[in-house]
């Protein structure tokens, strides 16, 4: 596996996730309008893989399921699992991650996945090759549900058990800048080891079984 620790997959536009809130508010980088926090958007720009602060109202003008086309998409909030179906005891180490956790999206130009995990520098991308991809990722459900460039598969792996979300794609830069934020020593230290767990136990939470999975399972 080739890994590429100078380049971060991190996008532009996440400072809010970087370090302390500056004191002034949050503005939507469209129209300017000042944004509250409990109505901040965020759009991605997929040509450059940036992320962009938006208020509801330009959200909403680019809030189109399934498309792949134009210079914006908004990021949906949809939080999915499928306890039913967990991946199976090899896949962390065919995925060759060298952290315990990781996020994939798919890249709609490039048309495959694009797997980034947390480190002192950032979001560090991994390649591998895409055969590695469609064992481990491909035949899962929660993969065909995957909108591109907005959502990605959230993986941790914790005594030998590996979980797998679905998410919005600016959560896991979030979780990034976090990391970045606390990480301490060679395995990031206490505090954001506690900022790890808090942040799944927040995506555990929140994360919906897909319906017709939950229909499918047996009562």
């Amino acid at each position: 596996m080739n890994r590429h620790p100078e380049r971060t997959g991190a996008p532009r536009g996440l400072r809010r996730f970087a370090g302390p809130r500056p004191p002034r508010p949050e503005t939507c980088e469209l129209c300017g309008v000042v944004v509250p926090e409990d109505r901040h958007r965020h759009l991605v720009e997929p040509e450059k893989r940036a992320l962009v602060c938006a208020c509801t109202a330009c959200a909403l003008l680019f809030d189109r399921p399934g498309t792949t086309t134009g210079r914006y998409r908004a990021v949906p909030d949809r939080y999915l699992t499928d306890p039913g179906h967990p991946l199976d005891e090899g896949a962390w180490e065919l995925l060759q991650i060298p952290v315990g956790v990781a996020f994939f999206f798919r890249n709609a130009a490039l048309d495959r996945l694009v797997a980034l995990y947390p480190s002192p520098a950032g979001a560090t991308e991994s390649e591998l090759d895409p055969q590695t991809w469609q064992t481990v990722l491909g035949g899962h459900r929660l993969a065909a549900l995957l909108e591109p460039d907005v959502e990605a598969l959230l993986l941790r792996r914790t005594e030998g058990r590996t979980t797998c979300h679905l998410v919005p794609i600016d959560i896991c830069y979030e979780l990034v800048g976090r990391m970045r934020l606390l990480w301490q020593g060679f395995d990031g230290g206490a505090e954001a080891r506690a900022a790890l767990d808090a942040f799944f136990d927040q995506v555990e939470r929140r994360a919906k079984v897909p319906a017709d999975v939950a229909e499918a399972r047996p009562r």
